[in-house]
């Protein structure tokens, strides 16, 4: 019986990654009959932990992840904790780096918020900021696509991006959007404390948004297309944050 306030983390990778973290598991469903490997260990761990497993069919599965591509594996947890910003700057303290936070304008895609998790996570990004209207938010799909990257990268969710890049300034961290009109971001200070903002997957960084950031930037491109998709761009960005910082 799960409850209310649950959410449902699927698969392998992800379900071993949240294990190894501090995130509370209320219950790991496991489907009848698997016999896979990975599948045992995994839930010869979460028994050690005392964690209550619990054998289900594959049906059940499908129905707890809307048909998600879940391997057999899906574990209750409690709903994802949102960080404050303190938490952020205490992450960049604790690597002895300059802060670095990707914002995002109102990704609606759980994909893309995945994928711009995992990548924030090889990339050393300690922090992301996202909207609480009209953006999507740490659902079980984001926590899949991640693949247990939302474990590690701390999600912050404000009211007002724009008052939060103002914060953020106060602070000492320069803020940048990307756009298809500015300087090439293979020019960039990644020395700099950075907040680099990512628009919304049609329309981009909201006109109020673009008024309070400190420079726009280019990803140079050739060819016929003159968009990239929002977390290819963001991993772009976010990459050569980590190649001149390295």
């Amino acid at each position: 019986m799960t409850q209310p306030n649950e959410d449902f983390v699927m698969g392998i990778h992800a379900v071993q990654e949240l294990v190894k973290s501090d995130h509370p598991i209320n219950r790991l469903y496991v489907e009848a009959g698997a016999r896979d490997r990975k599948v045992e260990r995994l839930v010869q761990q979460t028994k050690r932990q005392g964690i209550v497993v619990q054998t289900v069919p594959k049906q059940k599965l499908d129905q707890m992840t809307d048909h998600g591509v879940h391997q057999g594996v899906v574990a209750a947890v409690a709903a994802y904790e949102y960080a404050t910003m303190d938490d952020l700057f205490a992450k960049a303290e604790a690597a002895g780096e300059d802060p670095f936070f990707v914002i995002l304008d109102g990704i609606k895609d759980p994909h893309n918020l995945g994928s711009i998790l995992r990548t924030a996570d090889v990339a050393g990004v300690h922090g992301i900021i996202i909207p609480n209207r009209r953006a999507v938010g740490l659902t079980s799909t984001v926590a899949k696509i991640s693949t247990g990257a939302i474990e590690h990268v701390p999600v912050m969710r404000v009211t007002n991006i724009s008052q939060t890049i103002e914060e953020l300034k106060a602070r000492g961290v320069w803020a940048f959007g990307t756009d298809m009109a500015g300087d090439s971001v293979w020019d960039m200070d990644a020395t700099l404390p950075l907040a680099i903002v990512i628009g919304e997957e049609e329309k981009g960084i909201s006109p109020g948004v673009k008024k309070h950031l400190d420079g726009v930037l280019t990803i140079p491109m050739k060819g016929h297309m003159q968009s990239l998709n929002a977390s290819v761009a963001a991993a772009l960005v976010m990459y050569e944050v980590y190649r001149k910082r390295a």
